[in-house]
This record gives structure tokens, sequence and C-alpha cells, in this order.
């Protein structure tokens, strides 16, 4: 048995004053899930920074690039902050400006310094307003402890990037989210436990959740930690879950081993047979 022990914040945006309140409400978060061996937090949680500037009730949409103002910060808080807890954590996503062009970056940060990067490749049509710029490689990060990839929000929604991640070796998948209506939430949670079923893997879906009281900077999400519909998982996939709309962390165990061993004597064994009769989907891919 392999067993990995997995915590998700469900971070809840306010207005603050400095670098240092987000930090804090970082490591309120962290302490809550001492213990872990993965710590989740959402997709773009870093916009709480964006409260911090004094003319921030007059920004307008494309202001939210500003928040790439704080990168090296960010990125210096999550590698101490992995190391000081022997912790792997996975530091939702960050606008981050390199050259010319905006991306919406997610970080996964090792206690031994590993730092793996992953820019979103399908933007939500509303990023586009912020002139956000699309990644094109889709790899997983091989651990001790798991092989991990890496899905933020919309990609969720687009089924050949857990597929491409399902194929390479990926065990778990995590998908920091920030959904700002309950449509949004489920769009994202119903693909999540998609990608579960017809890849027989783990997905854990962290959101961000309250209000910053700037610009549309407001959150709508229940954090869950996502299985296949099958024995030996709950009969509804969902091994642990946050309330909606309030911030908390969760924590559950998940058993590696019991995947490939799913993947073999399960009920339905998707993941084996989209592949034994792949030749039959050949045709999308030649058009």
């Amino acid at each position: 048995m392999r067993i990995i022990k997995i915590s998700t914040a469900q971070f809840s945006l306010k207005p603050i004053k400095s670098f240092s309140e987000f930090e804090d409400h970082v490591i309120s978060c962290l302490k809550q899930a001492e213990g872990s061996d993965f710590v989740v937090f959402p997709e773009l949680f870093t916009f709480e920074l964006l409260t911090t500037f004094s003319d921030a009730k007059n920004f307008t949409t494309m202001d939210k690039k500003k928040t790439s103002e704080f990168t090296n910060q960010y990125l210096d808080l999550f590698s101490r902050l992995a190391r000081q807890n022997g912790q792997y954590i996975v530091a939702g996503s960050h606008l981050k400006k390199e050259g010319i062009n905006y991306y919406n970056s997610c970080y996964l940060f090792g206690p031994d310094g590993t730092v793996f990067e992953h820019k979103k490749t399908h933007i939500f049509p509303a990023e586009g307003e912020w002139d956000t710029a699309e990644g094109n490689i889709l790899e997983i990060l091989e651990l001790e402890k798991a092989k991990v990839g890496l899905l933020i929000c919309y990609e969720a929604e687009i089924p050949e990037c857990a597929r491409i991640l399902a194929l390479k070796g990926a065990e778990i998948i995590f998908c920091p989210s920030f959904t700002s209506s309950e449509a949004g939430f489920w769009r994202v949670r119903h693909c999540c436990q998609a990608r579960c079923i017809e890849n027989q893997i783990y997905m854990v879906h962290c959101c961000t959740v309250g209000d910053a009281g700037i610009l549309d900077l407001a959150g709508w999400g229940r954090a869950s930690i996502l299985s296949p519909c099958d024995t030996p998982w709950p009969s509804n996939g969902v091994i642990a879950e946050a309330k909606s709309n309030k911030e908390m962390v969760i924590t559950a165990e998940v058993d590696l081993d019991e995947l490939y061993v799913n993947r073999e004597t399960g009920a339905a064994t998707t993941f084996k047979d989209r592949t034994r009769r792949a030749e039959l989907y050949k045709w999308l891919y030649d058009r």
C-alpha cells in the first residue's frame, strides 16, 4: 500500500494591506494541514494581493495583471514554506509576466527545493480580457511519493489534458480552480469527477472562494478530493469535500496502489479500454 495524505485549502479572498498579511493568511491554512504529504491552494488566489494597492477600488479588468508584480515574493514564500514544513505545496496559480506575455502558472514546490511549473494550456474565455497567453506543455512530475500532474480549472473541462497526463503516468492530478458562479463551479467539479472515472486516477479540486471587494474577485466553490466511482472508494467518488464558500482545509488519505488494482479488476476498466480501442478515435486527430 502506498498511502498519500493530501490537504486542500479552500482559500477565501479578503481585503488586505500588505504581502505580509497574505503570508499570514497562507500560513494559517498550512497550520491546518500539518502532517500532509501534499497541500494544495487554488487558482489565482494571489489576486488577494491586488487589494494592497491604494487605488484598487478604481482598477479595471486589465489591472489584474498587476498581481505579477509580486511574483518574486510569491516564489520565495512558497519555496521557503515547502522546505520548512517538509511538504509538497501546490501553490495554486499565479499570473506571471514572462517577456511580453502573461501566463496563468501553477507551481509545485518541494521540501528538497523542487520547483515545477505548469502554464495553463487552455485559458477560460474571460482570461483573454487580461491578454493571458497559453502554455503548450503537459508533463508530469515523478516524485518519490507519487506521480503527479497539474491542470488549472478550465483545463479539467478538456478531456485530452487529463488523458495525456494519465498516459504519462499521473496518479494524482491537482486542479486549482477559481469560478465566480455556481454553474462555473459545477462545470469544473463534474469534469474533474469524469476525468477520475475515465482515467482511473485521483483528482484534487481546490477552490478560491470569498470576496476581495474589488473588480469581480469573488469565488464560488466547494473543494474536494475525488476518486473513480468504484470499489473500494465511496460510491459517489467523493473522498472528502469542503462546505460551499467557506474557508477551510480538508484532508484525506488515498492509496495509490488501489488505482492499479482498479484498472485491472474494477467494474469499469476505462483507462485500459480507451487505449485498447485507440484506433477507433484516431479519425479525431487526423481531421
